[in-house]
């Protein structure tokens, strides 16, 4: 009996290490961050991820319901997530009927300025994704390689990084999809190449003009 309870208990512990190492709470945030700030319903820019034990806490502003619900909906479904805790506000200023005139906020400049804060939070996460590489002192996983030059992508005002796919193996990371010229192909190829654990870029890009 002594022994089958023994037998019982180190195959529990098995199976939890085994969950535990399936997806650790640094790279589930990273994952979460990146898909957050390549979705056009959710400013990542103003929202806070943390994990521990997979359960994903969301904290920060959104500007409508929507972001709000898309936010806790990609988090939900990432991969090793657990459960999700969702303290975002929305800050919904426009009303409904229109309070805001459209000679006081042109929709031309609502765009840029979306445009500019979302360049913004995609290099702030760049920039998390490295130091949380450097914190770690190890070698930089495929996954984070993959965030990394993505957050890069976005944050680059000659790179469209929401036609580009980026793929890593074993530190080779391979670019496919469609850029407009020769020129933002090298600079995609270029700040692949300049992250942190990358060995080898293969340039799949297509020019469409």
């Amino acid at each position: 009996m002594l022994q089958q309870k023994c037998a019982t208990f180190v195959a529990a512990v098995g199976l939890v290490a085994a969950v535990g190492c399936g997806q650790t709470d640094a790279g589930i945030t990273t994952t979460v961050q990146t898909k957050m700030a390549a979705d056009d319903t959710v400013k990542a820019y103003q929202i806070d991820v943390d994990t521990r034990n997979g359960v994903v806490t969301l904290k920060g502003d959104v500007d409508t319901m929507a972001a709000k619900t898309q936010a806790v909906r990609i988090a939900r479904e990432t991969d090793g997530v657990r459960d999700v805790i969702d303290q975002l506000q929305v800050t919904e200023t426009a009303a409904t009927g229109g309070v805001l005139e459209p000679e006081n906020q042109p929709a031309e400049q609502e765009g840029r300025d979306a445009a500019g804060r979302l360049q913004e939070g995609a290099r702030d996460l760049g920039n998390r994704v490295g130091d949380a590489a450097n914190r770690a002192g190890a070698a930089v996983s495929d996954a984070a390689i993959t965030s990394a030059v993505k957050a890069k992508f976005l944050a680059d005002t000659t790179v469209r990084g929401l036609n580009i796919d980026v793929d890593t193996k074993a530190g080779v990371v391979v670019l496919n999809g469609t850029v407009s010229s020769r020129k933002e192909a090298d600079r995609a190829v270029m700040l692949a190449r300049n992250t942190e654990g990358v060995d080898h870029v293969v340039d799949n890009l297509k020019i469409v003009r």
